[in-house]
């Protein structure tokens, strides 16, 4: 498994990462041991949760029961912001919220840090001022090590990192977002400006809820028990005709070049401008498998341009 910098942090983390939303949600502690123990044995270190998986909370408590000694082999990211109960006063990005959150996810990771805390959503009603000071001093106070940012738009990065640089406090090192093969709206303004700042940048959603892993077809409804099948919301969302005519374009790219098309949308990320590790969600060991092989297809610049092409869809 290769390993990268994550932006100037320091820490080196998997090309592929472990998403675990699935834990305390669709999977239980049990299985949430197989898929863990897979990943480290497959040399994936960077794993990705938020206080708000598992129906609030039950992402961390699955990893706080399963890490044990295996702690210290972890690059552990969370995540904050998102509401966590329906009671006001429990999301967003204030002093006194992120102090209070970063002790819960503490408790339930079962850890004594954590080492990328991402501020999971923008906080409109917060100054940013307020929110980089308060987690300049979680990291003083050795609970975190790291910050990042997940969803934020390129505007909102540069005052965070102006408001880190002006008061001397820790900035961010990376940025979490929506990036795939179908889904390549940052490629406008946030990912010039991640360059430019040189943070890590961590792609979620790598196969657009699954819709690039090969499994479907214009022809057919989605298979029982997928994703599309089961989140008619998505399958709307996903399944348009511009993105089936994508689709088949690169299924036809990866196929000429005898590899997958999950194997082509983890290797187009692997190749994008500052991208750390590509978080990749999972329910069973096997898939954990699949994702760390999935990034041994190096592209080159001329098979970039044509992938460039094939997803402008025009």
């Amino acid at each position: 498994m290769e390993h990268r910098s994550l932006g100037p942090s320091g820490l080196s983390v998997s090309l592929v990462g472990l998403g675990c939303n699935n834990f305390g949600n669709k999977i239980g502690v049990d299985d949430t041991r197989a898929v863990v123990d897979r990943a480290l044995d497959e040399g994936i270190n960077f794993f990705d949760t938020a206080d708000v998986y598992g129906k609030r909370g039950g992402s961390e408590e699955c990893l706080g029961a399963v890490m044990g000694e295996r702690r210290k082999d972890i690059i552990l990211a969370t995540k904050f912001a998102m509401p966590m109960s329906d009671e006001p006063g429990m999301s967003g990005a204030s002093r006194a919220y992120i102090m209070k959150a970063c002790e819960a996810s503490l408790k339930r990771l079962k850890t004594d840090w954590i080492d990328l805390y991402q501020v999971h959503t923008p906080d409109s009603e917060t100054p940013i001022e307020e929110t980089m000071g308060a987690l300049d001093d979680l990291i003083k106070q050795g609970k975190v090590r790291h910050i990042g940012s997940s969803n934020y738009s390129a505007e909102q990065l540069d005052e965070a990192q102006d408001a880190a640089t002006g008061n001397g406090w820790a900035g961010l090192v990376s940025c979490q977002d929506h990036y795939s093969l179908l889904a390549r709206e940052i490629d406008d303004d946030l990912l010039p400006a991640i360059t430019r700042r040189g943070l890590g940048l961590l792609p979620y959603f790598p196969l657009a809820s699954g819709f690039l892993t090969g499994k479907y077809s214009r022809q057919n409804p989605p298979p029982a028990g997928t994703r599309m099948a089961d989140m008619p919301q998505l399958a709307e969302r996903y399944m348009t005709d511009r993105n089936w005519d994508i689709v088949e374009g690169l299924e036809a790219f990866a196929a000429k070049h005898n590899r997958s098309l999950l194997e082509l949308a983890f290797a187009w990320l692997a190749a994008r401008p500052n991208v750390s590790s590509v978080i990749a969600g999972a329910t069973h060991p096997d898939q954990v498998t699949q994702n760390a092989a999935a990034v041994g297809w190096t592209l080159s610049a001329a098979e970039m341009a044509e992938i460039d092409r094939i997803t402008a869809g025009d």
